[in-house]
């Protein structure tokens, strides 16, 4: 009978760490980055010329109906073909923002257009600029909308970060093979991945819950 050996494996508790470190760094960057995108290709699609909305709705759309990890690797892998080469953690970086941004994008859009055209006119009405109007008639009451669509996007993409393992970028998925060729305790290995996996989705779960809490009051 097979028996769960972890001694090994916790032996290697810091390139657990370091690998752990490393995806909640990229998660990071592309959660800050691809809203940053995310909200400018929503309100081009919503208010830019027909020219434009067409152009980022092309980008969604390509970006969204295509696998990460082949995304990945033509930025990685293909790049260098046209003589561009670019490291795998900045590949990675690359990806994820324009990955996440468009799904981003998405949920903003909707979360723009649910907002009631009474509202908005409401608002010009008591002399807001444009502007104005779009950022706190808008934008503030759709934040609360879509905030939880958001949030459960997020985690679900910080669960697909492990693709960059294939490109030798030293995440948690990476490291975990790096011990199971140490080890060979494959079992103990991705149980143990796929607990701090499962981790690290629940913190980031409550997290967003507290700051929903915070902002919003709980309020339905």
């Amino acid at each position: 009978m097979y028996q769960l050996q972890f001694r090994d494996v916790l032996s290697a508790w810091n390139l657990f760490l370091d690998g752990l470190l490393l995806t909640l760094g990229l998660s990071g960057i592309a959660l800050g980055g691809g809203l940053l995108l995310g909200i400018a290709v929503a309100v081009t699609r919503v208010y830019g010329p027909g020219w434009a909305a067409r152009t980022v709705s092309v980008y969604i759309e390509v970006i969204r109906n295509t696998p990460l990890l082949v995304q990945l690797f033509t930025v990685y892998f293909g790049l260098p073909s046209l003589g561009i080469r670019i490291p795998g953690l900045y590949a990675a970086m690359i990806c994820f923002v324009i990955y996440l941004g468009a799904y981003l994008a998405e949920i903003i859009r909707a979360g723009i257009e649910a907002v009631p055209q009474s509202q908005k006119e409401a608002g010009a009405c008591l002399g807001l600029s444009g502007y104005q109007v779009f950022r706190y008639v808008v934008l503030v009451p759709a934040i609360k909308d879509m905030f939880p669509a958001l949030a459960s996007q997020f985690v679900f993409f910080m669960l697909s970060t492990s693709v960059v393992s294939q490109i030798a970028v030293s995440d948690l998925f990476h490291m975990g093979s790096i011990v199971q060729a140490m080890t060979y305790r494959d079992f103990e290995i991705y149980l143990l991945i796929g607990a701090l996996y499962l981790a690290l989705a629940l913190l980031f779960r409550a997290g967003f819950a507290t700051i929903y809490l915070l902002c919003f009051g709980g309020d339905e």
